[in-house]
């Protein structure tokens, strides 16, 4: 029986290890065995015992200046990686487990990568890197293009994302559109709405994902970020639009990244 492969990348101090054990016990609940968990990392402390630690290896040429982009996740498109060969699915550490992930592993064919829509771009057919399937080695092209001139990359692409959707042999498929859905785009209510119903779970999602926040932990306690603890009451947020502390230093930004607290991530983000 074929081993499903599930990977994350986990670096620096953005995210501690409780956010791969967290990973490691959604995808236990939601994938059928067998599987593994793969975690390449330059940090090992913390982690669970369950899950398959790795080195994760450099990238060997300077990280790009001017951009967003997470382009230590370029390691995952070399020719070899870290106890890893065949199919693997990828799933950012900030990601929610819905439903079941055994589809993922089923769909298309063992060659094709499956990445989610940008929907903030949906025009484009971009492809955003929060959950995607690859085969592993086939597309060595693409840290290899990149490591030839990472910058010049950077600067054309501006994501990393962006990059592997146009570099990708064949070009890459998306995940049904009710599998992989953003959390700010397609689960959070409309300004001002959000001052007084919670996040929505849509009906038929497996996934969902946060780029660019706020993160599942914050959302849990009812605040966007950890810039200042959560406010008492929505009234105590709108008031600090015009005083201090507030979530970010713009007025406009700070009134509209308001979030209650959600009970449907406090039952899925656990170990």
């Amino acid at each position: 029986m074929t081993v499903k492969q599930v990977v994350c990348v986990k670096w620096g101090t953005m995210y501690g290890p409780e956010y791969v054990n967290r990973l490691y016990g959604m995808v236990s609940r939601q994938l059928t065995p067998p599987f593994r968990l793969v975690c390449l990392t330059d940090d090992r402390a913390g982690i669970r015992s369950e899950v398959e630690c790795f080195d994760l290896p450099e990238l060997g040429v300077p990280h790009p200046q001017r951009t967003m982009g997470k382009w230590r996740k370029q390691i995952l498109w070399g020719s070899t990686v870290p106890g890893l060969e065949g199919v693997a699915l990828f799933i950012d550490l900030d990601s929610v487990i819905v439903g079941s992930l055994d589809d993922y592993f089923s769909i298309g064919s063992p060659g094709d990568v499956y990445v989610a829509r940008n929907w903030a771009r949906p025009l484009e057919k971009l492809g955003q890197t929060s959950v995607f399937r690859f085969p592993v080695g086939g597309n060595a092209h693409i840290l290899d293009g990149f490591r030839a001139d990472p910058q010049g990359v950077a600067d054309k692409h501006q994501f990393e994302q962006h990059y592997v959707t146009h570099a990708v042999t064949g070009g890459v498929k998306f995940w049904p559109e009710k599998w992989t859905k953003h959390f700010r785009l397609h689960c959070l209510p409309p300004f001002p709405l959000r001052y007084f119903v919670p996040a929505r779970l849509p009906a038929g999602a497996r996934i969902v994902t946060f780029p660019g926040g706020p993160n599942p932990d914050d959302v849990m306690v009812g605040r966007w970020n950890k810039r200042v603890p959560p406010f008492p009451t929505r009234w105590q947020h709108l008031l600090a639009t015009f005083g201090e502390p507030r979530v970010d230093d713009k007025r406009r930004r700070h009134l509209q990244r308001f979030v209650l607290p959600v009970r449907w991530i406090e039952e899925h983000w656990r170990e």
